[in-house]
């Protein structure tokens, strides 16, 4: 599969994904506008790929924009940061793009115009693939928590469609597939959006992944039965102390899994580690259009005037997590010190 999102020379292209898995489309974003849309409408979705599609947005329109100055340059690149981070509030990996970008440029701001143009391009490529090999150094580091023989569950969509092109959560499924530790996948369809139905099962599908389709309502039933061996899961943000935004239902799935004794596991690259903040209370979760939940396709499903709440993501509590696993290694409790040692 292609990778999920290219610059190419005056365009981004990205893998429509609420065209999948009925037909495999692209879109072409001319302009940072086009990829905000696509990224406020979900086309691209995905913590890491959020991210590559912002940068590289931001990279197309300085490099393809005239200046007069550097005050010039750097006030329509914070005016277009701006923009770029209110597209989705809770993934944290495009803000940290945003900001490596614009960190970059005041670095840099004694150089020419031209200069900070190539620099800013460089910088959006090389960001894309840093993406791919922290995703496949998590798959590397994930394989010690995948027991052979084993049935593991995921929620949400954490494969190449959420990254550059490999994957976090089902970068280490892949793994361990590729390493034939004969592994079985139960994916939740993840409502309202479906995610897990359309988007993981498609990708597991690809691979000869042998994938279970549930709905989020029967992971409790098929853990009680003693079906399934271990959870993993992507994220969106991480806090200090190892709370983790991800996905709405995440947190249904990981207090089933803690009341059956079942480890739960978050992946993530550290760039979805955000130190600012002290726990998951301070993590702003998107809210989403009320159609999401009363509409399925063009048929309304819900009573005129029915009140809606649509929070895109929930907060998993550190307590829950067994461990995080990050491109640097695995990381245990305490997360308060644990996750603070991987960055120095």
């Amino acid at each position: 599969m292609e990778n999920t999102v290219v610059w190419l020379e005056d365009r981004i292209k990205l893998i429509d994904q609420t065209k999948l898995p009925q037909s495999f489309e692209f879109i072409e974003c001319f302009n940072y506008l086009e990829v905000g849309d696509a990224i406020k409408k979900l086309k691209i979705r995905g913590a890491p790929a959020i991210g590559i599609a912002g940068g590289m947005a931001l990279a197309l329109h300085m490099t393809k924009t005239d200046f007069s100055n550097f005050e010039e340059f750097n006030n329509e690149l914070k005016k277009v940061s701006d923009y770029l981070k209110s597209t989705r509030p809770t993934a944290v990996n495009l803000f940290w793009v945003i900001d490596r970008i614009n960190k970059l440029i005041e670095d840099n701001k004694t150089l020419s115009i031209e200069k900070l143009k190539e620099i800013i391009g460089i910088e959006a490529l090389k960001i894309a693939n840093e993406d791919e090999k922290m995703c496949k150094a998590i798959g590397e580091y994930g394989i010690e928590i995948v027991p052979n023989n084993s049935t593991i569950l995921t929620h949400c969509n954490t494969g190449a469609l959420a990254t550059y092109g490999y994957g976090t959560a089902l970068g280490i499924i892949r793994e361990a597939n590729q390493q034939n530790k004969n592994i079985k996948v139960f994916a939740d369809e993840t409502r309202p959006l479906l995610q897990g139905a359309r988007l993981t099962t498609w990708e597991l599908m690809r691979e000869n992944i042998p994938v279970t389709l549930i709905t989020d309502s029967m992971a409790g039933y098929f853990m009680n039965k003693g079906e399934i061996d271990l959870v993993i899961v992507g994220a969106d943000r991480i806090a200090k102390n190892g709370d983790t935004a991800n996905k709405i239902g995440t947190y249904s799935v990981a207090v089933l899994a803690k009341e059956n004794n079942i480890p739960f596991y978050v992946a993530a690259p550290t760039s979805t580690i955000d130190l600012s903040i002290a726990s998951g209370n301070e993590i702003v979760i998107e809210e989403r259009n009320p159609e999401e939940i009363t509409f399925w396709g063009d048929r309304k499903i819900a009573p005129d005037g029915v009140k809606v709440a649509n929070p895109s993501f929930d907060v998993t509590p550190s307590r829950y997590i067994t461990a995080i696993i990050t491109e640097k290694g695995i990381i245990r409790p305490n997360y308060n010190d644990n996750l603070l040692k991987i960055f120095d």
